[in-house]
């Protein structure tokens, strides 16, 4: 099979050596099979943020006065996603293929700096967490962030950065989200605050 230069791997570094020695010590500590089906559960919730998206919708559905929120933050959502794509095909970083470590899911591609599941599952845990007043991030991303190592398709860098992305593309749509005037203290994206009975 002919590669071309733009398929070729990036040449491996001493930073891709350390890393693929910690992802085979996670592996070998935590990667029992029940850790192993929870972590390719959350892999296939979080395939092209489908399962994050779907939850926004469902807010948007069930919040009618915040729908505008929940579809702006789902659409963030999406936004960090694609973000993290396009840097994939800039940066070019290859998943593990050390012998050490074992791949326990499919991908749908050999790209894997930054990691797509970790942007995506930041930016909802940031949104959706602010729109229901919760803590989502400590709840939400460390499960997301490890599944990635326990199922070797990421370097602990690919998942840091793109959680570091998510995070990023949150922070910029959550800063526009103002208390409403009258909404006591509820939060609202500019435009969707009530402005009085009709």
């Amino acid at each position: 099979m002919l590669h071309t230069e733009q398929d070729s791997p990036v040449p491996r570094t001493s930073l891709d050596h350390q890393e693929v020695a910690l992802l085979a010590a996670v592996q070998r500590r935590i990667a029992v099979p029940r850790v192993v089906s929870a972590a390719r559960g959350l892999s296939h919730f979080g395939e092209h943020a489908l399962g994050w998206l779907v939850l926004g919708a469902v807010g948007a559905l069930l919040d009618r006065r915040r729908r505008r929120d929940w579809l702006v933050s789902a659409a963030a959502v999406a936004a960090a996603h694609g973000a993290s794509i396009g840097v994939k095909r800039v940066v070019r970083r290859h998943r593990p293929t050390d012998p050490t470590v074992m791949a326990l899911a499919g991908t749908p591609s050999q790209l894997s700096f930054p990691s797509s599941h970790a942007a995506s599952t930041t930016a909802a845990a940031v949104l959706y967490g602010s729109l229901l007043r919760r803590r989502l991030v400590p709840v939400l991303v460390p499960p997301m962030l490890i599944s990635r190592l326990v199922l070797g398709v990421h370097y602990p860098t690919d998942v840091l950065a793109g959680s570091a992305l998510g995070a990023a593309v949150g922070a910029g749509i959550r800063q526009y989200c103002r208390p409403a005037r009258g909404s006591r203290g509820r939060r609202s994206f500019p435009g969707t605050g009530r402005r009085g009975p009709r």
